[in-house]
C-alpha cells in the first residue's frame, strides 16, 4: 500500500537532511533548503519538528549512519579482534560524510539530550556491548584481570574512535596498535 502524501513528504525531508549533512555538514543545512528539496513549506517542517537538530535526529534514527556497519570479529584472539574492529571503524569514520555526521551528532546531543541518548543507543551501544562482551570472554579465559571493568574499557574504544571521527582523520595502524597495547597492558591478567 502506498504511503500517505504527508508521510512521503516527511520521508522526503528526512532524506534531504541525510543528504545535506553528508554533503555540506550540519552547519550548512537550512530549513529553507530542506523545504525546497522536499517540496514542502517551512511551516510544514516546523509543524513536524521543533528544530533542525530534531530533524537530523529522526533522520539518523530512521536511516543509516556511515561507519556503523563495521564488522565485529570473533577470532578468539582479543588483541586481533579489537585491532580489526578499531582499524575498520577508524577508516570508515574518517570519510568526509562520516565526519560531518559525527559532528552533527554532537550538535544534536547538545541540544536534545533525550534524542542524543536514543541515537547513542542505536549506534554506539551495540558496539560498546560487543566490546564489553569480548572483554568479558577474555576475562573468563584468564586473559584479562578479573577486576577489569569491561564497560569502561568498551567506552574507551568507542570514545577514541569517535574522537578520530570528529577530527576527520583515521587512526594510523601504528596509533591503533599503540592504543590497543596500552589498554590491554592495563587490563592484562
Amino acid at each position: 500500500m502506498p504511503r500517505p502524501r504527508s508521510e512521503q513528504a516527511r520521508q522526503a525531508v528526512l532524506a534531504a537532511m541525510r543528504r545535506a549533512v553528508s554533503a555540506e555538514g550540519y552547519a550548512a543545512v537550512t530549513i529553507e533548503g530542506l523545504a525546497t528539496e522536499a517540496a514542502v513549506s517551512k511551516q510544514t517542517i516546523y509543524r513536524w519538528w521543533p528544530s533542525k537538530a530534531a530533524i537530523l535526529g529522526e533522520a539518523l534514527l530512521e536511516g543509516e549512519l556511515p561507519g556503523a556497519d563495521v564488522p565485529l570479529a570473533a577470532s578468539g584472539d582479543l588483541e586481533a579482534d579489537l585491532r580489526a574492529w578499531f582499524a575498520a571503524s577508524s577508516a570508515r569514520l574518517a570519510r568526509p560524510e562520516s565526519v560531518a555526521l559525527a559532528r552533527a551528532l554532537i550538535a544534536v546531543t547538545a541540544t536534545d539530550p533525550e534524542l542524543g541518548a536514543a541515537l547513542n543507543e542505536r549506534f554506539a551501544s551495540p558496539i560498546a556491548r560487543w566490546i564489553a562482551a569480548r572483554i568479558s570472554r577474555a576475562k573468563d579465559a584468564g586473559e584479562v584481570r578479573a577486576d577489569a571493568d569491561a564497560e569502561v574499557i568498551a567506552d574507551q574504544f568507542v570514545a577514541t574512535a569517535s574522537y578520530a571521527a570528529l577530527q576527520g582523520r583515521p587512526l594510523s595502524e601504528e596509533r591503533v596498535r599503540a592504543t590497543i597495547e596500552v589498554l590491554l597492558r592495563g587490563i592484562a591478567a
